[in-house]
């Protein structure tokens, strides 16, 4: 089959790797229908990540081509949303939600397991893993809302769970890429009454407000922090989002947020410093880390069937597997939020 092949910092080619097959009988066999770059990709594209040379990509939704004799709950010709990181559902991590973390699961496109960015994926510990989703012939619209619950829409709903964010919150986003105006939805659909958004970039601030965003300041560092304390007569918000990983943003974060509140930190870090003193003397929590996306999606797509959020808005930039590298510079040139890698067209028509 093809598939994107990550060969090193702004390396990726497009290449033959070996068919997948079922090699356990928990396994099943995905043909991919959609795929698409995560900004975390981008920190192993610009090298300031390491990742093995080999497969990529662990965002995807597709059709099940195949299934293990131990797989239940998944039957060949479902079509299905795989959440970036596989779980056996059954782990003491798994049970109390955090699939994110299951013991015996991992991540697809590490270089070894099949990536989303390819024509097929062996998805082990399938029937734990990969989400049904019922009905057929969704309208193109949906299916990038279906692909934004693999990973993006869960990770934004993380952050703004674990910052507390419910019904008249005030909150601040902090990060206007695909995660962060994820974010902004998450805490417009929690019920907050304020969501202040950071961006500079007119294109994502029309989204955020589309999302629900109240206020958008284009300020940043010190700057915005002063912006929202000013909007909040000095108290903070409720619930601060950080959603980019940088040093800059995390402390933006924390020096907005009111005391006894908590940061909900989902950003890959780089270049972070220990908040602890913040934490302690400030009296403000931080929470977060890698999205349980299992435990979430079920919740996520019932909204999405419905038609009350629409995460798949924040795909602005398409193209082919042929083309993937482009996809990859579309987003480390900041032309686009987040991009879409179409891989089999003949799934939208189910």
């Amino acid at each position: 089959m093809r598939a994107a092949v990550y060969e090193g910092p702004h390396s990726i080619e497009v290449a033959e790797r070996p068919d997948p097959v079922i090699a356990a009988p928990t396994d099943a066999v995905v043909r991919v229908v959609l795929g698409c770059v995560c900004g975390s990709d981008l920190w192993y594209y610009r090298g300031e990540s390491p990742h093995a040379k080999g497969s990529i990509g662990h965002e995807f939704i597709g059709v099940v081509e195949d299934v293990g004799a131990d797989v239940r709950g998944i039957a060949v010709g479902d079509f299905v949303i795989a959440p970036f990181k596989y779980c056996d559902g059954t782990c003491a991590h798994c049970r109390a939600g955090v699939t994110s973390q299951c013991v015996a699961g991992g991540a697809f496109g590490d270089g070894e397991i099949d990536g989303g960015q390819g024509e097929a994926v062996r998805v082990p510990l399938a029937g734990a893993t990969l989400v049904p989703v019922p009905g057929s012939k969704h309208s193109d619209e949906m299916m990038r809302s279906f692909l934004a619950l693999s990973d993006v829409m869960c990770t934004g709903h993380h952050a703004a769970v674990s910052a507390g964010v419910g019904s008249g919150s005030v909150v601040a986003v902090v990060g206007d890429g695909a995660v962060g105006l994820c974010a902004v939805l998450a805490a417009h659909r929690l019920g907050a009454a304020r969501i202040i958004a950071l961006s500079r970039n007119p294109a994502r601030q029309e989204v955020a407000r589309s999302f629900g965003a109240t206020e958008i300041l284009a300020e940043r560092g010190e700057a915005a922090i002063e912006a929202i304390l000013e909007l909040t007569d000095g108290v903070g918000v409720d619930a601060a989002l950080e959603c980019v990983g940088t040093g800059q943003a995390m402390a933006t974060a924390l020096g907005v947020a009111r005391p006894g509140s908590v940061v909900g930190a989902v950003g890959v870090p780089h270049g972070v410093e220990n908040p602890m003193e913040t934490v302690i003397f400030r009296n403000i929590g931080l929470r977060g880390g890698v999205a349980p996306a299992r435990t979430y999606i079920p919740v996520l797509l019932n909204d999405v069937l419905d038609g009350r959020i629409n995460p798949g808005r924040v795909f602005d930039f398409e193209t082919d597997l042929d083309h993937v590298a482009e996809a990859y510079k579309a987003m480390d040139e900041r032309r686009a939020i987040k991009s879409l890698i179409r891989i089999d067209s003949k799934g939208l028509g189910r």
